[in-house]
């Protein structure tokens, strides 16, 4: 993760964007060739691996993954816990919609971009989360799914200890 961080620096400096002013704040700045436009919001806290706010109380949910719940314990609190390392409590991340603005809990669907980083697929990457598609939201489906097969290979994060044997979806249901 440490070379997405400094190459993102990098990236600010060369391209002057510490100077933000009202564009920053109207979160109509120019973004980083080669990644989707969208708007802008400040971490505010996690709530589990695949949900935050942000600063001013949007809840963003991230499209197509899914990680463990909260009250699968362990796993929930680990999953969270690399979220907010990936975006901590003050960063700014951009946010790319897709077909769907909210989920019928009222939260925001995105996916979070921090620098050139999908933040979606690098907690699928990183084994902390699952590729998790919901129809219409597919942009990004086949990136999750090679983030997926990849985790799963390299027994990456939660994979490593047989953390989703039972599917954060499984889990709600009841399932296990």
């Amino acid at each position: 993760m440490r070379s997405f961080l400094t190459a993102g620096l990098l990236w600010s400096l060369v391209s002057g964007c510490t100077a933000r002013g009202a564009e920053a704040r109207a979160g109509t700045r120019d973004t980083i060739p080669g990644t989707p436009a969208g708007r802008f919001c400040r971490i505010d806290r996690p709530v589990d691996g695949d949900t935050f706010y942000c600063v001013g109380g949007e809840k963003v949910r991230l499209i197509g993954m899914d990680s463990p719940e909260l009250n699968q314990g362990a796993l929930g609190q680990r999953s969270k816990a690399a979220l907010s390392a990936m975006i901590p409590p003050g960063t700014e991340v951009r946010l790319e919609r897709d077909v769907s603005r909210h989920d019928r809990y009222g939260r925001t669907l995105a996916y979070v971009w921090r620098d050139s980083v999908l933040i979606n697929e690098l907690m699928v990457r990183e084994g902390w989360a699952v590729q998790y598609t919901v129809p219409p939201d597919v942009r990004h489906v086949d990136r999750f799914r090679a983030a997926e097969r990849l985790a799963r290979q390299e027994k990456a994060g939660l994979w490593r200890e047989g953390g989703f044997v039972c599917t954060p979806s499984e889990h709600r249901k009841g399932h296990c």
